[in-house]
Formats: C-alpha cells, structure tokens, sequence
C-alpha cells in the first residue's frame, strides 16, 4: 500500500481519552441504573475521592454527565448519569478505536 493512501489513525477525544475518564464512561454506560452514586462508583472504580471528584468535574463540563446533589435523610448524595451526548461521544471514541485497530490489523495483512 503506497504511503498515501493509508488512512491516518483517528484523532480521539481528548477528554474521554484519559483513562479515569473512560472508565468512568463505561462504567455509567453499562451500568443497569440510570444514576450510579458516587460512593458506589469510587468503591467500583477503586479511585480516590478527590480523583473521582476531578474526573467527574471534566466530564459534566464537557456535558458527557449529568451530576445531581442531594440530601438522603441527613447524609449529602451525589448521583452521576451520562446524557445523551455523553451516550453519542462515547460511541463515536469506541467506533474511533475499532477503526485504528482495524488500520492497525489491515497494515499486518
């Protein structure tokens, strides 16, 4: 194959990239609840609080989540979802990196 008509890998997500992030990502995409509380993701995810929190900041900032604060009874809870475009960027990170794997094993042939 001649050098150009190789396809250049894909440019990725720099925010879903990060590898906290995507977890955290995947995580909510393929949780069974549409809320995952944040107590339950830091147990889960084995990341710190302070980290999760940060992580977590990024993520709603881009609009890939929705963070939602709470009182239960007497005790603060905070709950994370992943909107809609979160869904679609996620999707589109994941079509991204098939498409740089699939580069990758089509140069091997």
């Amino acid at each position: 194959m001649k050098d150009e008509e190789r396809s250049a890998p894909p440019e990725f997500d720099k925010v879903i990239h990060e590898r906290a992030r995507l977890r955290i990502l995947v995580y909510l995409a393929s949780s069974q609840e549409a809320e995952v509380g944040f107590t339950d993701m830091k147990r889960d995810l084995a990341m710190t609080a302070g980290n999760l929190s940060v992580q977590l900041g990024t993520l709603e900032e881009a609009g890939y989540i929705l963070l939602r604060k709470a009182f239960v009874g007497k005790k603060p809870y905070t709950g994370a979802s992943l909107t809609p475009i979160g869904k679609m960027a996620l999707e589109c990170y994941l079509n991204e990196m098939e498409s740089m794997l699939a580069l990758l094993r089509d140069g091997k042939k």
